[in-house]
């Protein structure tokens, strides 16, 4: 097997892993208020296991946009205060530039710090993304590598 078949068949494969996990958005579903509640940062669960926590769920979500919203009695949106609520959600629709994002928005008449973002679970943690063309060019030096070795 030549290495172009090599890195045609390894291309592939990311290509089908990364349509497959965009079959399959799901979100955290949860709500807490104060320091105590389960729902606020740091998110303290494993997201393959939140059913363990009472008030914790993974849903489907078909727009595949979730959110994470703070709301507060003080205007300084701190967690440690009783009144501020977390509450992390699948959206039903996607924010009209389609740009993941934080920012202070009005919701139900009240001022709220919201974030958005895209992809499976993202609202379980802070995101941290590869762009596609670091992807390709770790995998063209591995498979470049592992023919350097081979020869």
């Amino acid at each position: 097997m030549n290495y172009q078949t090599v890195f045609l068949f390894v291309l592939v494969g990311v290509l089908v892993i990364r349509d497959a996990n965009c079959l399959q958005k799901r979100c955290i579903k949860c709500r807490s208020r104060g320091v105590q509640g389960t729902c606020g940062d740091p998110f303290p669960f494993n997201v393959t296991e939140p059913e363990a926590e009472v008030g914790i769920h993974v849903v489907a979500c078909p727009s595949g946009w979730c959110g994470k919203m703070i709301e507060g009695t003080t205007g300084a949106f701190r967690t440690d205060d009783y009144g501020a609520a977390t509450q992390r959600m699948c959206l039903q629709r996607s924010p009209s530039d389609d740009e993941e994002r934080c920012a202070y928005t009005m919701w139900n008449h009240k001022k709220v710090y919201m974030c958005f973002c895209n992809g499976d679970l993202c609202n379980s943690a802070y995101k941290i993304s590869v762009p596609p063309i670091i992807m390709l060019g770790s995998i063209i030096v591995v498979v470049y590598n592992y023919f350097q070795f081979r020869l």
